[in-house]
């Protein structure tokens, strides 16, 4: 049997429908692929200027020193530490990430050990259990954040190395606590790179 043709209305049919699906995806990707990126990007630029730039922190020169989104690796006595990071080769935004590691991996276990033998020895009078955050990777592993006890528990080694009072360097923390949004989401918590310009503008700081 000779193959049935089709009529000229089911061409016009299918034609009609190729050009319907061509033009939908071209308008579909100028619109979501270009125009609406673009609205986006200049309705943050223009209203949330800080936050789509990266929520940059400079100082007084007008240099960036750092992010409000992403922890820094503070090695000096002067200056609250953040919590442990997994990415790359620490607090690298480009290979953010956590250990992966399961609560029964050896390498977890023998890791956080280490890291509580360490900041025992960089807090000799720190009092009180070690809050699990200062212990413990997050699993972005660039967590700018502590807890409130976190910073609480380095105040002794701080207040010593700045010679400033405990108090002092207590109430500094107090201040710098930020509580539950709206009262319920989320835990209270420390930016470590605010509380640390913060004591730098004390001008105590021993560089």
């Amino acid at each position: 049997m000779a193959a049935t043709q089709p009529s000229p209305d089911e061409r016009d049919s299918t034609l009609r429908h190729i050009i319907t699906s061509v033009l939908y995806t071209i308008v579909s990707v100028v619109a979501l692929g270009f125009i609406y990126p673009v609205v986006i990007w200049g309705i943050g630029t223009v209203l949330f200027h800080h936050q789509a730039g990266g929520s940059l922190v400079v100082d007084k020169t007008g240099t960036v020193i750092g992010s409000e989104l992403v922890g820094q690796n503070w090695t000096k006595p002067q200056y609250f530490a953040g919590r442990p990071s997994a990415a790359g080769k620490g607090y690298d935004p480009t290979q953010t990430g956590g250990t992966n590691y399961g609560p029964t991996s050896k390498k977890l276990i023998d890791g956080t050990k280490s890291t509580i033998a360490a900041l025992k020895k960089a807090n000799p009078d720190a009092t009180g259990p070690i809050p699990m955050d200062l212990v413990t990777s997050s699993a972005s592993g660039i967590d700018p954040d502590i807890s409130p006890d976190g910073a609480y528990y380095q105040v002794p080694r701080v207040a010593k190395a700045r010679g400033m009072t405990v108090d002092a360097v207590r109430g500094l923390v107090a201040a710098h606590v930020t509580p539950r949004q709206f009262g319920l989401l989320g835990e209270p918590r420390v930016n470590v790179l605010e509380l640390n310009r913060a004591l730098d503008a004390q001008g105590a700081a021993t560089k």
